[in-house]
């Protein structure tokens, strides 16, 4: 891949003229008689006054906290590229949507991983971490935002400023089968930072159902990839280093991706996550055997196949329906229906079969039957002809036309033996 410096530019992601009073939910573990966690958490309400910079505060912003609200819970943030100013994070006036937020305290310290521990590689901490960290985890509206926040405020104070954020528009991604997937993810870090200059790693993992693995780490200090990497799994390594642009790319959608996405950005001594979900959907492909139908008489029970093919997620529900030589449909039932199978590709497949009896059905001279299968990828429908012979209760339009017939018929019978009696004479 191409190789690029390691200065990352700071772009102040601008989303409007306001910014909102976040209510929110502050987070801890509860400390024990001696001091020591307890392992219990405690929830207290909080409240963030968003500003831009550290010596104004908007009309919005200067909201007086309500009074189930402690005084040591109500946070000044300062937050120079307006990160937290998305309209995703502002409830319409008197609704009861709204954001989710909750602030936890952070402990900055060094990163293990092995793509992250260059932009530690000094043994001492920085004065600078002497101070209250705090993270803020956010969920925008309607599912259009989720957003991971570190801030820094001085010891004592109740005015942290925003130091790193991570996050995503796409917060669930829907796929068919061989598409290239784009999940979301950026960063910003506040350049006045000391730790803003040391690099940066960027991180994507991949969990599902309790299975977990890396799909791409990247050292962006050292410009290197980890040598454990997913095929077909990649970064536009430009936009990362210039714009924080850290969104995943997979080039063909399959199966086995369908999950929670993790994508977790480091600095020195700070990190910051956001997760995704992107599930995999492609509808069956129905078959119906065998096709054409053979003839039936009264009395006969035909058997009939539906096959869906090629589908994912698993969840797939059958149903049969029959419609008549006059267009009325009615069903037929779900019929018996057979495990799943699962192919190379991870897609699956699955069977109905339906029993026709033509001496318990009143299937007339026959019709349509089809095949519904209805799954979260669209409804599939496939149909088949069915014809009955044989003794079947004519209409009073039959019967009027099969007496015209029969005499139509003896009149010519009639005629031709008047003819031929009068040539022999």
């Amino acid at each position: 891949f191409k190789l690029f410096s390691t200065v990352f530019i700071s772009l102040p992601l601008v989303y409007g003229s306001s910014c909102p009073v976040l209510d929110c939910w502050f987070v801890q573990e509860r400390k024990g008689r001696g001091g020591g966690l307890t392992g219990a958490t405690s929830q207290e309400k909080s409240l963030l006054r968003i500003r831009r910079d550290a010596h104004s505060l908007g009309a919005e912003a200067q909201r007086q906290p309500a009074s189930d609200i402690s005084p040591d819970r109500v946070y000044d943030v300062t937050d120079p590229a307006a990160t937290l100013c998305h309209p995703a994070l502002s409830a319409p006036r008197g609704s009861i949507h709204k954001p989710q937020c909750e602030i936890n305290p952070f402990l900055p310290q060094p990163s293990t991983l092995k793509w992250a521990t260059a932009l530690t590689d000094s043994a001492l901490s920085p004065v600078y971490l002497q101070a209250d960290w705090l993270s803020v985890s956010l969920q925008g509206l309607d599912g259009q935002l989720i957003q991971s926040s570190i801030m820094r405020a001085p010891t004592a104070t109740k005015e942290p400023q925003v130091i790193l954020s991570v996050s995503s528009k796409t917060v669930s991604v829907k796929s068919r089968l061989g598409e290239p997937v784009l999940l979301d993810c950026g960063f910003w870090t506040d350049s006045s930072s000391p730790l803003s200059g040391s690099g940066f790693a960027v991180e994507w993992r991949y969990q599902f159902r309790g299975d977990g693995r890396l799909v791409l780490a990247y050292d962006g200090k050292t410009d290197r990839l980890a040598e454990m990497q997913e095929e077909g799994a990649t970064l536009d390594f430009e936009g990362l280093h210039e714009k924080g642009n850290a969104s995943l790319i997979l080039q063909e959608a399959k199966v086995r991706h369908s999950g929670t996405y993790i994508c977790t950005v480091f600095l020195p001594y700070l990190l910051a996550q956001v997760a995704m979900d992107l599930e995999i959907v492609e509808p069956p492909s129905l078959s119906i055997y065998p096709s054409p139908l053979p003839l039936a008489v009264p009395g006969q029970v035909v058997t009939v196949h539906c096959e869906a093919s090629g589908f994912a997620p698993l969840s797939l529900e059958v149903s049969w329906e029959f419609t008549g030589a006059d267009g009325t449909s009615r069903s037929l039932g779900s019929g018996s229906l057979t495990g799943h199978r699962q192919a190379w590709d991870g897609t699956y497949s699955q069977r109905s079969k339906l029993e026709l009896d033509t001496s318990k059905l009143d299937l007339g001279r026959g019709g349509e039957v089809t095949c519904v299968a209805f799954h979260s990828g669209g409804t599939q429908r496939a149909s088949v002809t069915l014809n009955v012979i044989g003794n079947v209760t004519p209409s009073i339009e039959d019967s009027m036309a099969m007496v015209g017939v029969a005499l139509v018929l003896y009149g010519l019978i009639k005629l031709v033996s008047w003819t031929f009696i009068s040539g022999n004479k």
